[in-house]
């Protein structure tokens, strides 16, 4: 079984006991009564500029304790003064060490529209994460059907939500562009076995339409690395690893992506 669907089956058992314990009325009563979400899109949406969500992730299944000195505030203000457009917010707890409660501390202290990062694969899931305070969520083409991607997508639309649609190979892109997606995610990480390179990237660029603002994610560590996706089409990038390792992520943004990039 890869990790992904070992993922797949903890997020339903963690769905069922969220439609146990809440339910789908209180879901849509405390998603409805949250404030008005940010515009992640127009966020990352630069005109000849490359943006930078940065992301908050304390842990990882394939690295395990990525900062051990995880305090959500402090990073998201830092990331926030180095320039970074928009954050990405783990709030998977079994395998990333992530919470619910990351999402609306980090846009309070950085006033940056944030990304639920998780397994979305279920209504309840989407209606949670408008409740948290997330202005986006991601959802991952490798874990659903056609169908339930564009009912999941026009469900957080219709929330006033951003939805970063996450491919892996061309057949998923394909599918992805079949949903009317209007921001693509590509990710340069093997969610089967873990492997990363950015030629997954700048392949599938290719093959996406005019005018899609594109979000290359994972395998991302420097500023050669940023420059080479700039100039094969990403609007923005996804980095994690490579700034929340560091022990000055300001600066740690600061040389990923300096003003001229």
């Amino acid at each position: 079984m890869s990790i992904l669907q070992k993922i797949a089956v903890t997020k339903k058992e963690e769905i069922s006991l969220l439609k146990r314990d809440r339910g789908l009325a209180s879901l849509k009563e405390g998603a409805r009564g949250q404030k008005t979400p940010l515009d992640f899109k127009k966020a990352i949406q630069r005109s000849g500029k490359l943006s930078l969500i940065a992301e908050l992730k304390k842990a990882s299944p394939s690295k395990g304790v990525l900062r051990a000195d995880f305090q959500i505030e402090s990073l998201a203000k830092a990331y926030a003064k180095a320039g970074a457009q928009a954050l990405s917010v783990l709030t998977d707890v079994h395998y990333f060490q992530g919470d619910l409660t990351y999402l609306k501390k980090a846009q309070a202290v950085s006033g940056l529209p944030v990304l639920r990062k998780d397994f979305i694969i279920d209504e309840h899931q989407v209606y949670e994460a408008r409740e948290a305070g997330a202005d986006a969520i991601l959802l991952i083409v490798a874990m659903l059907s056609l169908e339930q991607l564009k009912d999941l997508q026009a469900l957080a639309q219709s929330l006033g939500m951003t939805v970063l649609v996450e491919v892996h190979d061309g057949q998923e892109l394909e599918t992805s562009l079949r949903a009317d997606i209007q921001l693509l995610g590509i990710n340069n990480r093997n969610l089967n076995d873990f492997t990363v390179t950015l030629q997954t990237s700048l392949d599938l660029i290719k093959n996406c339409p005019a005018g899609l603002p594109v979000v290359s994610e994972s395998g991302i560590f420097t500023r050669e690395d940023a420059l080479l996706l700039k100039n094969n089409g990403a609007s923005a990038i996804l980095v994690g690893e490579a700034l929340i390792t560091q022990p000055d992520v300001e600066a740690a943004v600061k040389a990923l992506l300096p003003v001229d990039l």
